[in-house]
């Protein structure tokens, strides 16, 4: 899945920094509000792009003494600051370009060149959309998009997708800006689609800190892994009850997993450390994302941690 994540991430990399260029030339020969603040949009996705690639690296270092679970949630980090980088950056500068251009506005030149970039734009921002939506759909499996995303635990695939998708709105209202712009000889028309713009990254910038603000705080695994999970062990001899399961994603490959059980009392020491050795063993063998299970033998009536926060009145 990371492989599949890289190839989408520099797919869009790529073609990104070529559209920034060309966009930018538009800019500069035309004089468009909209093909600037799209500029700055293609640039400030490259940087993202980037920074999602250094997570993916930083997340693929091994344990150490200082990140004995390695370092997975390096990617949920990066995630989360594209999201930033999005709404400051990349919406922040469109709409306020885009009110500059409304209160001083100035007729677009040669606005053919304007509609070249944007029809290469379209070229290369769909070629990267239509990667990134393969790869997506390759793993959503069977859910609906919107549960697809918001069960995602590899937000490199749906960041990517989010960023081509607002890239291609984008360019429609800022082709849109430009065509009313010559026909009606209103520029404001200009600065008006580069505020649309600055609006569509803005709710994009906003959904992707929501789906990723959960990984980064640490979510669960998927129910049906927990529900697998307590059938097999439930199944397992010697085993009368489970006190408690809770599993968490340290990255999108790495899940944790932690049991209180609570053993029959006819089984014996070796007959406890064999059963937690199987059990171990079976669920990374069905579930191969578990790299850590930590299995706890303990009586029903002893305190566990509880899911709850704490009622403890402040000292």
């Amino acid at each position: 899945m990371a492989s599949g994540s890289k190839r989408v991430i520099i797919a869009a990399m790529l073609g990104n920094m070529a559209i920034a260029a060309t966009k930018f030339t538009a800019a500069a020969f035309t004089g468009s509000s909209a093909m600037l603040s799209e500029g700055v949009h293609s640039t400030v996705d490259t940087g993202n792009q980037l920074l999602l690639l250094h997570g993916l690296r930083q997340a693929g270092r091994p344990a150490c003494s200082r990140f004995p679970f390695g370092r997975g949630k390096e990617i949920y980090f990066y995630s989360f600051v594209v999201a930033i980088l999005i709404f400051g950056l990349g919406a922040g500068i469109s709409i306020y370009e885009g009110i500059l251009h409304l209160r001083h506005p100035e007729p677009a030149h040669t606005p053919w060149l304007n509609y070249a970039v944007l029809a290469a734009s379209l070229l290369f921002e769909g070629a990267a959309w239509s990667m990134a939506l393969r790869e997506f759909r390759r793993t959503k499996g069977e859910r609906g998009w919107f549960r697809a995303v918001s069960r995602s635990k590899n937000p490199p695939l749906f960041v990517v997708l989010f960023e081509d998708t607002a890239a291609m709105l984008g360019l429609l209202a800022a082709f849109a800006g430009v065509l009313l712009s010559q026909v009606t000889g209103d520029p404001r028309y200009d600065g008006a689609a580069s505020i649309v713009i600055g609006l569509v990254l803005a709710g994009t910038a906003a959904w992707l800190a929501w789906e990723t603000h959960g990984l980064l705080l640490g979510e669960s695994a998927h129910p049906e892994v927990e529900e697998a999970i307590r059938n097999m062990t439930l199944a397992k001899p010697g085993i009368e009850q489970i006190n408690e399961l809770a599993t968490l994603h340290m990255g999108p490959d790495y899940i944790l997993v932690t049991l209180s059980v609570d053993f029959a009392d006819h089984v014996r020491s070796n007959g406890v450390e064999q059963v937690t050795s199987e059990l171990d063993r079976d669920i990374k063998t069905a579930f191969p994302r578990v790299r850590r299970v930590f299995i706890e033998a303990q009586s029903p009536d002893a305190p566990v941690s509880s899911l709850a926060p704490s009622s403890t009145p402040d000292q």
